[in-house]
């Protein structure tokens, strides 16, 4: 009877372990863990058509996380996609001339902002604007113009 309790005890500690680690691992997954602070600053951007990208997703550069999209919005007098950037505090060097693009990673098609320096010798401070933007592209619209051009070149 004793040794029956133990088992059911160690059984019932990996599951909980096994719980704990589940836990983790969707917030990894999900962006969640990496909850956007205060340190850094905020730089904004405008795109034609942003996809899926959302608040949290990874602002990277050369493949390197350098901070995360702290908001998307719309401008109603502009018709487009506004996005808010918190670059870390240490990145402080980024030319005023550096290209922002929307990415796709993986399989799942998480969408993330990549920024593609420059060569300017001025740097982005909080508040700037990146003025070099190139929206998401959409694969349904990439299938539909390569199916159109097929039909009308026979």
């Amino acid at each position: 009877m004793g040794r029956q309790r133990g088992i059911e005890i160690l059984v019932g500690f990996f599951m909980a372990v096994g719980f704990v680690a589940l836990f983790f691992l969707a917030m990894q997954v999900s962006n969640l863990s990496a909850a956007v602070t205060g340190d850094g600053y905020r730089l904004t951007a405008r795109f034609s058509n942003v996809g899926s990208l959302k608040a949290r997703s990874p602002v990277t550069m050369a493949g390197v996380r350098v901070g995360r999209v702290e908001g998307v919005s719309f401008d109603k007098d502009t018709y487009e996609a506004v996005v808010t950037l918190r670059i870390d505090s240490a990145m402080d060097r980024i030319p005023d001339d550096t290209f922002a693009n929307v990415f796709t990673a993986g399989l799942l098609g998480e969408q993330y902002i990549g920024l593609e320096p420059g060569g300017s010798p001025e740097f982005l401070r909080d508040g700037d604007e990146i003025p070099h933007t190139q929206s998401a592209l959409i694969l349904e619209q990439m299938i539909g113009q390569f199916l159109f051009s097929k039909a009308g070149g026979d």
